[in-house]
């Protein structure tokens, strides 16, 4: 980001922090007050003024369960409109609507984003106690079932120049080394499908297959997420099948 001391004369102090900050999400899932108050030099109220005219506008949102801001929906909006995740996300969703309602569970949407996985789009079920949608989220792609599916649709050497800084561990169950994550790698192609059990989340569990284009290249993956408390492997394993013939279904779509 280019520094404050270089702006023109012209310039708009505010405005600039506030694209500044917008800039943030390009590499961080939540950015906080102090983060904000860190990156931009500024001091904490006024960070948290200018994450509030943000959220306000809809381009930020405040988490839940996060003392931090996400990426709201005119954020997203705007960056999914000028690529092929817009046209993904809208042929994706009816889909993933009726994955949700046969398996009572959130399912999500998700594509590679640099060495991480962006979920794009989120369908809620009605339980009470559900997993919360992940739209905006950004996370390593090795910590999740949706992104580990995309990985294994990959040739491995482009996979070892991808993660090759390292593995970032996220729970005491993410995969610790690349080695371990190839040999998952190795298994999740022979099955078709990835699981997570607590890799990015202590208590989350998700089940996930990859989404291929005509050309069988890997685009995005569709996920079920659930409580941990109702994702064991066996009943992951019984939400593939519905999954599977979505994510087909969507391949003939696209």
């Amino acid at each position: 980001m280019q520094n404050k001391a270089e702006l023109p004369p012209y310039a708009i102090e505010s405005v600039a922090n506030a694209l500044r900050l917008l800039l943030l999400f390009r590499e961080r899932d939540i950015v906080r007050v102090t983060d904000a108050s860190t990156e931009l030099g500024v001091a904490r109220s006024t960070a948290h003024r200018l994450l509030m005219t943000l959220a306000h506008e809809g381009f930020v949102q405040q988490e839940r369960n996060a003392k931090g801001y996400g990426p709201g929906p005119a954020l997203l909006e705007f960056a999914y409109s000028s690529s092929g995740i817009l046209d993904l996300r809208q042929k994706a969703r009816p889909l993933m609507v009726e994955v949700s309602a046969a398996v009572d569970e959130t399912v999500n949407l998700l594509v590679l984003e640099g060495r991480s996985v962006r979920f794009v789009e989120s369908v809620e079920c009605e339980r009470p106690v559900r997993v919360s949608g992940r739209m905006g989220a950004l996370l390593p792609t090795h910590a999740t079932a949706g992104g580990k599916a995309i990985l294994a649709d990959m040739e491995m050497a482009e996979v070892r120049a991808l993660l090759k800084p390292g593995l970032a561990r996220m729970t005491a169950q993410t995969i610790p080394n690349m080695k371990a994550l190839e040999d998952e790698l190795q298994q999740i192609r022979h099955l078709g499908y990835a699981l997570n059990k607590g890799e990015s989340l202590d208590g989350l569990h998700a089940a996930a297959v990859s989404i291929r284009d005509a050309m069988g290249r890997p685009v995005g993956s569709l996920a079920v997420s659930v409580p941990a408390d109702r994702g064991g492997t066996a009943r992951l394993k019984s939400h593939v099948q519905v999954l599977a013939v979505a994510a087909e279904r969507l391949r003939q779509l696209l």
